[in-house]
């Protein structure tokens, strides 16, 4: 199950998992981040899951793969436990007359389920959640409690969604005529793929005539934004308080970092990541890893620092200047 190989006590019962300083006997633990490296001839857990450079400095069961952290998922899954509310109806939902819903789905308290949705087999709609009119819901999907779909939103198999993210609104968009804004009325919708998963309190956008698309295996975290059109590539990872404006199309295998944001209408190509609350204000166009901003440091020095920013231009002219002077002396 989790691909690795077993140094040690075969027979060993693991009954739970824990960190390298804290799990005790009958737990499991993992090291993949070198910086924990002295915790581990110390710990108390019954096995650890290591590396092979690790091996020969572990004192406990050893569970040998070529990737730690991705063998730790796996065994997190033995572990969890997971709802599953019995299939049927709540008394309390409300559900249209031509809703086309499967025996084996389970329909919380207080659900509204509008005409036309057809919800996949064993999917779970958790307590308050609103799916609207003519939504689509692949198999197995799970909203966890007062999510919003909005009417036309279409899911693959396998998405989940937690609490309170909407899905579907209408994106900001909005014409001036001289005197006031004047609203763009939104006609596409939103499609997510298989094996997404949005974290609680995101919002996700439909299109203004397209729609807007989340690739299969894409992970947001919790507070995002997703502005009109965007289109998210297969297996991205956007971190939480991601702000991105409409119409940025992003590649495949990104990973945004935490509260980054991006301007509209750009692209950033496959294996792009964005470090946390960094600006892409134009398209990148190279894999790679993208920074903007300054680092922290103590204010008093800060605010010394940031007033000579409107000073940079000059200072670069004048350092041309001086180079051109010494280029003929």
């Amino acid at each position: 199950m989790l691909e690795v190989e077993l140094d040690g006590d075969g027979e060993c019962e693991i009954t739970g998992l824990g960190s390298l300083a804290d799990a005790g006997p009958g737990q499991l633990s993992f090291l993949s981040n070198p910086a924990y490296a002295a915790q581990l001839a110390a710990t108390r857990a019954s096995a650890v899951i290591v590396d092979e450079k690790s091996r020969g400095d572990c004192p406990v069961n050893k569970l040998v793969s070529s990737h730690p952290y991705v063998s730790f998922a796996r065994a997190s899954a033995i572990f969890h436990v997971t709802e599953k509310p019995p299939a049927g109806i709540h008394p309390s939902a409300v559900i249209d007359p031509e809703a086309r819903i499967d025996p084996s789905v389970s329909v919380g308290p207080n659900c509204v389920i509008e005409a036309g949705a057809d919800i996949g087999a064993h999917t779970i709609i958790g307590p308050g959640c609103i799916v609207g009119a003519g939504c689509v819901l692949g198999q197995s999907c799970h909203l966890r409690r007062a999510v919003v779909l909005y009417p036309g939103v279409r899911l693959g198999g396998n998405v989940r969604i937690d609490a309170n993210s909407v899905i579907g609104a209408d994106g900001f968009g909005y014409a001036f005529d001289g005197e006031k804004s004047i609203k763009i009325h939104h006609g596409g919708s939103v499609a997510i793929g298989d094996d997404v998963e949005i974290g609680a309190g995101t919002t996700i956008d439909r299109g203004a005539m397209e729609d807007t698309v989340i690739g299969r295996g894409v992970k947001i975290d919790n507070q995002v934004q997703i502005g009109h059109n965007c289109v998210i590539g297969e297996h991205t990872i956007i971190c939480g308080c991601t702000a991105i404006a409409g119409s940025v199309v992003i590649g495949r295998y990104c990973i945004m970092g935490g509260a980054s944001g991006a301007v509209g209408h750009i692209s950033i190509a496959d294996r792009v990541e964005v470090s946390a609350m960094s600006l892409v204000s134009r398209s990148i166009d190279e894999p790679g890893r993208y920074s903007s901003g300054t680092g922290h440091m103590k204010t008093s020095r800060w605010k010394r620092v940031i007033t000579r920013f409107q000073d940079l231009d000059d200072m670069a002219t004048r350092l041309r200047h001086l180079e051109k002077q010494v280029k003929k002396d």
